[in-house]
């Protein structure tokens, strides 16, 4: 079964709280690993929200459908959706039993084409980023080896700033930079002569490091879900 999937940049004015747009024809079934995200999702007479993943699941597209999403920058999502990532960790959420009647009204406009996603988002986003976590979420992707290293030279305190981090992503510091490292991995595994060369320049102690992981993240080997991507 094809799988047919791509991405788009988000329109210039959203670009601060969109990641990316996407759309999904395949039919094929797809292992949707952990990325720090939350998307508005669009698909089978649904829209619904996917919150911040700790562990994989597996996303296939009904046959003959379409499934279309915007993936929101990671910490973003609740400009949005008004409520903390947090509450959505590990969950798929109706619009409408989140937002209610207005939720189940933008939903059909979005279902019916006379609204679509980055309409949605357009009409909803607020101006409350966090610019101290938007700093804290550029050191951890920067590929510090620990949380405390990003944490440096931040003058709120740290527990303050880890429940802010939580509330904006869905999950805590330490768990965005196994997240990231990640999918650091997944970005370089295609050129990466073999994984113990793929964990030291992903950021890796070591393999088992990356292996680990892996495991918790993908629930397969590394050599398995390595091999997929080359």
């Amino acid at each position: 079964m094809a799988t047919v999937y791509r991405e788009t940049t988000a329109p210039g004015e959203l670009g601060d709280v969109v990641r990316c747009r996407w759309e999904d024809a395949g039919e094929a079934p797809k292992r949707i690993v952990p990325d720090g995200c939350v998307d508005l999702v669009e698909c089978g007479g649904e829209v619904f929200v996917a919150g911040p993943d700790t562990t994989a699941w597996t996303w296939e597209t009904p046959p003959g459908a379409k499934a279309r999403g915007v993936r929101f920058a990671p910490g973003r999502a609740s400009d949005v959706l008004g409520l903390g990532a947090d509450e959505l960790r590990d969950q798929r959420v109706p619009l409408g039993d989140m937002w209610g009647g207005e939720g189940e009204l933008l939903a059909e406009r979005v279902l019916s084409g006379a609204a679509s996603l980055t309409d949605v988002v357009r009409e909803r986003r607020t101006d409350r980023a966090d610019r101290e976590i938007a700093a804290l979420i550029a050191r951890l992707d920067s590929g510090v080896p620990r949380v405390s290293a990003a944490l440096e030279r931040f003058t709120t305190g740290e527990r303050q700033l880890r429940r802010r981090f939580t509330l904006a992503v869905g999950y805590g510091p330490a768990t965005y930079l196994r997240v990231s490292r990640f999918q650091r991995a997944i970005g370089l595994a295609e050129t990466a002569p073999d994984l113990a060369s793929l964990a030291f320049s992903a950021g890796y102690a070591d393999q088992a490091h990356l292996s680990r992981d892996c495991r918790e993240f993908s629930g397969v080997k590394a050599s398995e879900f390595f091999r997929a991507r080359k």
